[in-house]
């Protein structure tokens, strides 16, 4: 972790966990980009781009899974605000190097919060959808690297990784 230290925003006082008032804030565009992936064996990432699953197209189904999770986030997530979306998007894209697929997933909308937690939702429930899809033929698939990327707008500015290409 760089930088330093930062309060809890969503703990109180006592340590109770709170919802923060965003009533103040200024409405500004905020788009936040995260990533993950899902790593397989060869004949199982063949078999999914190939479109020979049993339960049909993973990656179509896992683009949609994604996009309906970010929508949803605020009913999965205690302290998230229900947000009002203007723009989501899920690429999935092969990685033969790992081998398996690579998901990044980016959130929109003008509003007084952040979108970081509808990316990141996005990006797990894609990866979830496409591991449900394939356990039949790969039980030793593996998720994992889900992370924000990037992030703007906002009283606290613009992030980027350090890593990120």
């Amino acid at each position: 972790m760089t930088g330093e230290a930062r309060t809890l925003t969503h703990i109180g006082a006592s340590g109770e966990a709170n919802m923060v008032d965003v009533g103040g804030k200024a409405e500004t565009v905020r788009i936040a980009v995260a990533e993950g992936f899902i790593r397989m064996a060869p004949a199982t990432l063949d078999l999914i781009l190939k479109g020979d699953a049993k339960k049909g197209d993973v990656i179509g189904t896992a683009r949609l899974a994604g996009i309906m999770a970010a929508k949803q986030t605020a009913s999965l997530i205690p302290l998230c605000h229900p947000l009002m979306l203007s723009k989501v998007a899920v690429d999935i894209r092969e990685d033969r190097s790992l081998p398996g697929l690579r998901i990044e997933a980016m959130a929109k909308l003008t509003g007084r919060t952040g979108v970081e937690m509808e990316a990141l939702t996005a990006v797990s429930v894609a990866c979830l959808t496409i591991y449900d899809m394939a356990k039949a033929a790969d039980r030793e698939m593996e998720i994992g690297g889900i992370r924000l990327v990037e992030k703007s707008g906002g009283r606290s500015g613009d992030y980027r990784r350090g890593d990120a290409g």
